[in-house]
């Protein structure tokens, strides 16, 4: 069963953000005057300040730095710890560091918990059962939901599998030794971007080919279409040219006026030797034809 543990929108997201922010700088303005044990103090209650995961800038402020060589060396240790530790390394040094009051333990899991989100998208409850410390998955659920509306982490808790699906989780303080790993992967980012957009503009040249090619089969089409058609016309305008028709020839031959024949000219010539045919006339009447000889 998947049950939708939460979504933070982008407004919200940038609304936690400008928070952590103004939280930031006021602690910073209000540790600027203090030292010694009331900077420790003030340290250690910083460390539970609801809606502040980032400490780095906290760690730079000469005050501060100077806690490191004194007597009060293990409270700046443990802000080092919150800034890019996790939860397994505050157990590996308790016995050097200050104890963890409810919410600082607490909020150390939260930071532990993004840690382990930035490397891995399913988290298995074993996993983090392990690295939290936590006795049983009820606790862990209950930590999970708590740092979902602390607009921590977004994901989906899938009980039947056990594990966490995490779709975003905010940011860490980039630790000294994590800069070089930033620097390549952007290097390699980078790299694919340019491979992208040289496979891009190869398209594009293609494309623009194809296009003047397809433009110049069709200027070529439309010419001679033009030409046929210039043909055809020229053709229709001059009949002459050609053999005239059917039609033409017999008007022609009706316009000129008709000979006259002659009757004797038609009649065909009498084959010698041979006798006319005797003709009897109608009765009662004399003889009409002579014989011949």
């Amino acid at each position: 069963l998947l049950a939708r543990l939460g979504v933070v929108n982008k407004h919200n997201a940038a609304l936690m953000c400008s928070e952590s922010l103004c939280v930031l700088q006021m602690e910073s303005e209000q540790l600027l005057s203090l030292s010694g044990s009331a900077l420790a103090q003030a340290v250690s209650s910083l460390l539970e300040t609801p809606g502040l995961y980032v400490f780095s800038d906290i760690l730079e402020l000469p005050n501060v730095k100077e806690l490191e060589n004194g007597p009060h060396a293990p409270v700046y240790q443990l802000l080092n710890l919150f800034a890019y530790g996790t939860y397994c390394d505050y157990k590996e040094r308790a016995a050097s560091l200050p104890e963890l009051t409810p919410a600082q333990r607490n909020k150390l899991r939260h930071l532990s918990i993004i840690s382990l989100a930035s490397n891995l998208k399913c988290l298995p409850y074993s996993l983090l059962l392990q690295q939290l410390e936590l006795k049983n998955v009820r606790e862990l659920e209950d930590l999970l939901i708590e740092a979902v509306y602390c607009d921590i982490i977004q994901g989906k808790l899938d009980q039947r599998n056990q594990q966490v699906e995490v779709d975003c989780s905010v940011g860490r303080d980039l630790g000294p030794n994590e800069l070089p790993n930033i620097i390549n992967t952007l290097q390699e980012w980078c790299t694919g971007c340019e491979a992208v957009l040289c496979g891009i503009e190869e398209q594009v040249s293609r494309a623009n080919q194809y296009r003047e090619s397809q433009l110049k089969v069709k200027i070529q089409v439309e010419t001679e279409v033009s030409n046929l058609q210039k043909t055809l016309k020229a053709s229709a305008a001059s009949p002459s040219s050609g053999p005239a028709p059917a039609g033409a020839a017999s008007n022609q031959d009706a316009d000129q006026p008709a000979e006259p024949r002659d009757p004797a000219s038609s009649q065909e010539p009498r084959q010698p030797g041979k006798k006319s045919s005797k003709v009897k006339g109608l009765r009662g009447s004399g003889k009409i034809w002579s014989k011949s000889n």
